[in-house]
């Protein structure tokens, strides 16, 4: 019987072991600047009503938002470590659980932060002004 039981559990060990772990929050938004603009959308929960709004209404822009270099990261704070969730409180200012959008620029900086969902239109109008966006704008 013991044989038969530990090639099942070699299988589920390897399975697991190839979830790769998230990478913490502060290495990716560190990874991320000079390359992407970053939004963070944060929210107790995925069932959370701004934050289903706020995922509504980027839904129908995937390609302004790759045209403009953005990273979307959605952050549920029944899923992030407590690392991560310090990380939002301490740096991004943010008291969870509220919900929050939070724009940050390829510089690192904090361009924008609400606590209600901003429309894309708003969004792109605040990047296109933004001198290193209106560079890329005259490369194309």
């Amino acid at each position: 019987m013991k044989f038969l039981l530990a090639p099942l559990l070699l299988s589920i060990l390897c399975l697991t072991a190839q979830v790769p772990k998230p990478m913490p929050l502060e290495k990716t938004l560190r990874e991320s600047r000079w390359k992407k603009r970053v939004l963070l959308i944060a929210a107790p929960n995925a069932e959370q009503a701004d934050f289903k709004t706020q995922k509504a209404l980027l839904a129908a822009t995937k390609e302004e938002l790759a045209e403009r270099d953005f990273l979307v990261l959605e952050l549920l704070y029944d899923h992030l470590s407590a690392d991560d969730r310090e990380f939002l409180t301490r740096k991004m200012e943010i008291q969870s659980p509220a919900f929050s959008v939070v724009l940050i620029g390829k510089d690192g900086g904090v361009k924008e932060k609400s606590s209600r969902p901003i429309s894309p239109a708003a969004l792109f109008e605040t990047v296109d002004k933004m001198p290193m966006r209106r560079e890329e704008m005259r490369k194309k």
